[in-house]
Parts: C-alpha cells; sequence; structure tokens
C-alpha cells in the first residue's frame, strides 16, 4: 500500500514538471499538496520563490469561464490569486488531455467560520469579492454558468421531487426512515410552497434581468479552506465553482450552515452576518429580502433527503425529525426579517 502510494506521488511530481516546462519553469523541489483524485495541487518552489501548479477536473469551456472570471476580478482590485501565464500567453494549459493552471502562492492562515473574530473578515472578503466580480464578460469559446432567473424553476423542481419520493415512502412504510419522511414531509412541502409564493411577489426577476446591477459571481462554495488571511488582507480561493447569481447565493448557504451546525436559527447571528457584509457591499431592501426568502425555503432537509433517496444512504427518523425542526423553528423569525418596517 505504501509502495503504491509512493510510486503515485512519483508520478503526479513527473508529470507537474512536464507541466512547467510550459512556463519556462526550472523547479528546485515540487511538493504534492492535494491528491487522490483529478483535482490536484502542487506547491513548486522556484528561484523566485513558491508557485501553486493545479490539475482542473473542469471541461475547457468551463474552465474559461471561471479561470477568465479569476483573471478579471484581479484586475479589478479583487484579492484573488494571481495566475501566471504559460509561454503561449494563456493561462490554461492543455496537456495529455488534462487542463492545468499556475497560480502565485499565498502565504497565510485559513479563516474559520465558526470562530467570531475569523467569521467578520471572512465576510467582508466576500463582499469584496462580489464587488469586484462585477461586470465579467467571458470569452467566446466559455461555457457561462449562471443561476440568474432559475430560483423558481429550481424550487419547483425540489419541491416536485419531494412529493415523488413521498410516493416511493408510501410503499415502504415499514422502513423506519420511509415513515418519518412520511411524518414530516406536508410540512416541508407548505414550507417550499411559501418560498415559491414569497420568492414570486418578490423583486426577483426585475433583480435578475440583463444588465441588472444586483448580478454578481457567487463562489458557492465559500467556507473553510477558501478564505485565506494574508498580510494584505483575505483572499478568496477555489473559484473553480463561480457562476452568475445575487449576493444572496452565498450569504444563505453561509448562514444556513452556521444554524445547521448549531441547530438553531438565531436572529443576532444573522444580523451579524448581513451587518458584517453590507459594511463593505451594501445591500437595497428588496436585495435583502431575497437572503431571506431564500433561507425559507427548506434547502437543508432537501440536503439531508437526497441522500437517502438518490444515494441509497438509511437516515436514522431522528435526523428526519431534528432537520425538520430545524426548517419550522425558522419561518417566524425570517417572517419578521421580512416585516421589519413594515
Amino acid at each position: 500500500m505504501e509502495k503504491a502510494a509512493s510510486n503515485a506521488n512519483e508520478d503526479l511530481i513527473k508529470l507537474s514538471q512536464e507541466v512547467l516546462e510550459f512556463y519556462n519553469i526550472k523547479p528546485d523541489s515540487i511538493s504534492v499538496i492535494q491528491g487522490g483524485s483529478i483535482k490536484t495541487v502542487w506547491k513548486v518552489m522556484t528561484g523566485n520563490g513558491p508557485v501553486c501548479l493545479k490539475r482542473l477536473k473542469q471541461t475547457y469551456d468551463k474552465a474559461q469561464f471561471s479561470v477568465n472570471a479569476q483573471i478579471y476580478i484581479r484586475n479589478s482590485g479583487g484579492k484573488v490569486p494571481s495566475i501566471l501565464l504559460a509561454k503561449d500567453g494563456q493561462p490554461i494549459v492543455q496537456y495529455n488531455g488534462q487542463l492545468f493552471v499556475l497560480y502565485e502562492w499565498l502565504e497565510g492562515r485559513s479563516l474559520d467560520f465558526t470562530v467570531r473574530d475569523d467569521l467578520v473578515p471572512s465576510i467582508q472578503g466576500l463582499a469584496a469579492f462580489h464587488i469586484a466580480s462585477k461586470g465579467y464578460v467571458p470569452p467566446d469559446n466559455a461555457r457561462v454558468s449562471s443561476k440568474l432567473a432559475k430560483w423558481p424553476d429550481q424550487y419547483a423542481s425540489m419541491k416536485n421531487r419531494m412529493l415523488e419520493w413521498k410516493e416511493i415512502s408510501r410503499k415502504n412504510t415499514t422502513s423506519p426512515d420511509h415513515s418519518a419522511y412520511l411524518k414530516h414531509i406536508d410540512a416541508i412541502i407548505d414550507i417550499a410552497d411559501l418560498a415559491l409564493y414569497l420568492l414570486g411577489k418578490s423583486s426577483y426577476a426585475k433583480l435578475t434581468s440583463p444588465g441588472s446591477s444586483s448580478i454578481v459571481l457567487c463562489h458557492q462554495d465559500f467556507g473553510r479552506g477558501n478564505a485565506l488571511l494574508t498580510n494584505h488582507g483575505v483572499y478568496v480561493l477555489d473559484l473553480d465553482g463561480v457562476t452568475y447569481d445575487l449576493p444572496a447565493r452565498d450569504l444563505r448557504k453561509i448562514i444556513g450552515k452556521r444554524a445547521e451546525g448549531r441547530n438553531l436559527w438565531d436572529k443576532a447571528d444573522i444580523n451579524e452576518v448581513v451587518k458584517a457584509y453590507t459594511e463593505v457591499h451594501s445591500l437595497s431592501r428588496e436585495e435583502m429580502d431575497i437572503i431571506f426568502i431564500d433561507m425559507v425555503f427548506p434547502h437543508w432537509y432537501f440536503g439531508l433527503i437526497k441522500n437517502m433517496f438518490q444515494s441509497g444512504k438509511a437516515l436514522k427518523p431522528y435526523e428526519i425529525e431534528r432537520i425538520t425542526n430545524l426548517e419550522q423553528s425558522k419561518l417566524a423569525l425570517l417572517n419578521a426579517l421580512l416585516k421589519r418596517g413594515e
């Protein structure tokens, strides 16, 4: 086993050396920082300091969207690692049917979103990232990633899948997890319907229309490991999944993950995240409402349950009950936030 791992590591080192020839870089040393899959990261020591080589798991057209987005954000003053161009002036190297990008190496500390002193700078780093992303136009050969104007259909699709799973559970009532699903699903469908109703009467369509100043590039996976505190501020890492959307997408995921981790929806916590964000990137009342509406939808229930129906992962009834209670417990709080000032 150890020999196989050593051979795999040697193969990755050799591969990186071959790719670095496209940059005219003769490395002093190379170490594998992340491996085990297509997505691989190497730290390369050179005479001018360290650089970061990364093998992407994206297709070329998708990589064109995210890599050029990173270049745009950097050129707009955003704190993301700079991308080093190959000898041919291109940011992406294609070699043996694989894609590689070379970045500057940043020294810093990964921020922990569960620690308050780390949370605020992380959120403010995200806000600055969103601002710098505005106005990005991808190259013609890029496959555009966008969630704009798609939320109503996505909400409806998730709701319909949960209704389909309800019918499956009706045929499996002797199974404890299916029985628990049947017990709670109607309450969850009511929450999904409420989110659809609120979204329909909001300014969502206007905010996501072409040319809207509310549109940014969302990271989609902004959390521990993707926010690095350096001597020059907070840098946002790993932009492979960026997509056009409203800031609400990233903020809802951060707030919801914190609520799920603590099994509690807390008004003070929501306000702290929103306050930290808006100190850097101000949001209108309409934009703020979209954050709260997206939090209404039972994303976290769906995220748990889909493992049961799509991956065959058995769940304990108490897990289903816990996430149901968490989804229901947020409604009064979110309703108050949506009605503030009326």
